[in-house]
């Protein structure tokens, strides 16, 4: 799986605001914190549906791409709502990218016991997003003063973003790997850079 996005020059001082505006309004609309349990249980849920539906192979290839284009914009919002791009996902990944080689062949069981298994790498990501949060904060007050914010930083929030993409495809049931715990991921290329 290849996550990337682009970094933008300058960032909007008047989009921070709208996102804290989003951000206000997810936590209002789920009080408890549940919007991110819609990914976390909402898509492997779809997948063991489809699957029951069609089999694990027909669902590779016949909605792999319909799952891998809802991902898409489930990480473009994210890489939104996490300051590393100014633009809305809008279903043409222009400034994300996001590429996912399908494997394996799902069950109905194996679907529904990757939400057992995603535990501890949803954990550690939640551990994470607790510094992820204060570097938001940090990033957040950066980009009003200067409309930009510092590459390690950013490198920080995309990480994060990456680990989530990974979880998400694995829960999506698209890919049979585990998840690693780990905010690199891609070809040798993408590696390389932080």
């Amino acid at each position: 799986m290849v996550f990337d996005v682009e970094r933008p020059a300058t960032m909007s001082r008047a989009l921070v605001f709208l996102r804290v505006a989003i951000l206000a309004l997810l936590s209002w609309i789920g009080t408890s914190g549940s919007w991110p349990g819609l990914f976390y249980l909402g898509f492997p849920v779809v997948a063991a549906v489809l699957v029951a539906q069609k089999g694990g192979e027909r669902y590779l290839a016949e909605d792999g791409e319909r799952v891998t284009r809802w991902i898409g914009f489930a990480v473009g919002l994210i890489a939104y709502l996490a300051l590393l791009t100014d633009k809305l996902p809008d279903g043409a990944q222009r400034n994300v990218r996001l590429e996912i080689a399908r494997s394996g062949s799902p069950s109905v069981g194996s679907c529904l016991v990757r939400i057992l298994k995603a535990i501890p790498s949803a954990f550690v990501l939640f551990l994470y997003g607790v510094v992820g949060w204060f570097v938001w904060v940090i990033a957040a007050i950066s980009i009003l003063v200067s409309e930009r914010y510092p590459a390690s930083l950013w490198n920080f929030e995309r990480g994060m973003v990456r680990w989530e993409a990974r979880l998400i495809a694995y829960l999506a049931s698209l890919v049979d790997s585990y998840p690693p715990y780990s905010f690199q991921t891609g070809t040798a290329a993408a590696e390389s850079s932080p």
